[in-house]
């Protein structure tokens, strides 16, 4: 497994794809993307007719456990881009008050849902020994959010991220396009 961090328009897409393209063999695509306006259908539509014309592609905005555990069925490698859209969908379709008072069981439930797809996404990739390729924002490394969504969203990315990084076998962070090994470099 690796994880493939960074910011935004780092190059972490393109470093997944360049590895998934380079392991060879068959190669599934978990999209998790969701068209909610005009330039992000566009977006979605210029990224499909981008990918090669071998690979497998499962839309899933939500579900990622039971979209890896069908991808590992048919593939070799398994890149799932992205985990950053994958909880926002989940957070969007919470019904929060803006306040944020209140949202400690909302918060808790979607963290330990997430855990469990997370859980039944790695053991899908490593019953099969698939090649599991997970690209994810860093969004600890800015300012502290100013709303209560937006703060709630950094925390729960980052509980993602520690667990998928205490996991792969390697975590590339991704710099103006070149991939810095992380895992390597902290003696992992």
């Amino acid at each position: 497994m690796v994880l493939i961090l960074g910011g935004a328009r780092s190059g972490k897409s393109s470093m997944a794809e360049r590895m998934a393209a380079e392991a060879g063999g068959r190669v599934t695509f978990v999209a998790t993307a969701e068209p909610r306006d005009e330039e992000m259908r566009q977006r979605i539509a210029a990224h499909r007719a981008a990918r090669p014309k071998g690979w497998h592609t499962i839309e899933e905005a939500l579900d990622l456990g039971r979209a890896v555990q069908e991808a590992v069925q048919r593939s070799d490698t398994v890149l799932v881009d992205c985990l950053t859209l994958w909880l926002s969908n989940h957070l969007c379709r919470l019904d929060l008050p803006e306040s944020g008072e209140g949202w400690g069981p909302s918060l808790g439930w979607l963290g330990e849902s997430l855990q469990e797809q997370i859980s039944a996404a790695l053991e899908a990739a490593r019953s099969r020994n698939v090649t599991l390729l997970l690209v994810s924002n860093e969004v600890g490394l800015g300012l502290v959010p100013s709303t209560p969504l937006g703060r709630a969203y950094r925390d729960l990315l980052g509980a993602v991220n520690r667990r998928l990084a205490a996991e792969a076998d390697r975590v590339l962070f991704m710099v103006g396009g070149l991939p810095v090994d992380v895992k390597r470099l902290a003696g992992g």
